[in-house]
């Protein structure tokens, strides 16, 4: 790629700019301290989340060996939220929110982390996800359903134990509203899904493709934010983890388990990142176009470097990506899908 660029996120409906000669550039700021191996037990007594502790709320965890679901003691959201709001001031608009909050033990260890379960343990996770989203998608007030994870403490995870976290709302989150609504315009123009046209554009240039695996496919996308980002789809459109047949959940599970171990392999540690299921609204719309697929954006562009969202990005609204897809998703190519930490055992 060029020097500079500019490269359209049609997802977003944004431009993202690239200046990849900068990701060597001097750099004098901040730096975060690189998060070398550690002993950790498999067990924590004061971890909140492991089996048999008491939570914040008071109720005791039962000795689980699976995966473990439980409803957030301190949720974002909730069915008593109040439904009779103060009118605001002047022109301003207020509205109720509701829902649910879980989290998602996806094993007993706490020494364990996705990438280094082995390949069973991470599809009864994506399993319970499906079984997750089936349940909170049909109850009357829930117009979405996003899952997501905070991994590492550079994306402000609160409890180090391996886990998840269900917002399951009243309205719809503001990207997938975004993407929702492009989706359907580009299927309406192009009579095309607007994810399947990313894929194929991908396997057209070949380049950012990690890892193709049966029915699921992951890759860096040609206009990535975030230095090292990555896609993980089903190769067919579906508009939910939950409609994935067991053959697909199984291919899924695997491409996603291989990339999240080229993560960690890269630079030998344990590498943060914030995931997120990108699953169509359940408000009941049409979302016909809408293609499931998981994000993964990794804070890092150097073991000890951050991205930081700064001027451009909070201030400008456009991302500048210092480092070119092509380039990153060779390194992860390189990285190899044996995590170099060893596999855990099965819970």
């Amino acid at each position: 790629m060029s020097l500079w660029e500019q490269r359209w996120n049609p997802l977003r409906g944004e431009w993202v700019v690239f200046s990849a000669h900068r990701q060597q550039r001097p750099w004098r700021g901040e730096r975060v301290a690189a998060s070398a191996p550690r002993e950790v037990p498999a067990r924590d007594p004061g971890c909140a989340f492991c089996p048999g502790a008491t939570r914040a709320g008071g109720a005791r965890n039962p000795d689980y060996d699976g995966v473990f679901v439980f409803d957030n003691d301190l949720p974002v959201v909730g069915p008593a939220a109040p439904r009779e709001l103060a009118p605001p001031p002047g022109f301003y608009r207020n509205r109720p929110a509701t829902g649910q909050a879980r989290v998602v033990c996806y094993t007993p260890r706490h020494d364990l982390s996705l990438p280094r379960l082995p390949p069973g343990a991470v599809l009864d996770y994506l399993t319970v996800l499906q079984q997750q989203y089936a349940e909170l998608s049909a109850m009357p007030d829930i117009a979405h359903v996003l899952v997501f994870e905070n991994r590492g403490e550079v994306v402000g995870v609160s409890n180090p134990h391996p886990h998840c976290q269900i917002y399951a709302t009243n309205f719809v989150f503001k990207t997938m509203e975004t993407e929702a609504l492009l989706s359907r315009r580009h299927l309406e123009d192009t009579g095309r899904v607007l994810l399947a046209d990313v894929l194929a554009a991908e396997y057209d240039d070949g380049r950012r493709l990690l890892i193709d695996g049966g029915s699921a496919v992951a890759f860096v996308p040609y206009f990535a934010r975030y230095p090292y980002e990555v896609f993980v789809a089903p190769k067919q459109t579906y508009p939910s983890l939950a409609a994935l047949s067991p053959g697909e959940l199984r291919d899924f599970a695997d491409v996603l388990r291989r990339t999240l171990i080229r993560f960690d392999n890269l630079w030998r540690m344990p590498f943060p990142y914030v995931m997120a299921l990108h699953q169509a609204p359940t408000d009941g719309g049409d979302h016909a176009g809408f293609h499931f697929h998981v994000e993964l954006h990794p804070p890092l562009r150097q073991p000890d470097l951050l991205k930081y969202p700064a001027g451009p990005e909070i201030g400008g609204g456009n991302y500048m990506n210092d480092a070119a897809p092509e380039q990153s998703a060779a390194e992860l190519r390189a990285a190899g899908d044996v995590h170099w930490a060893g596999a855990g055992e099965e819970p």
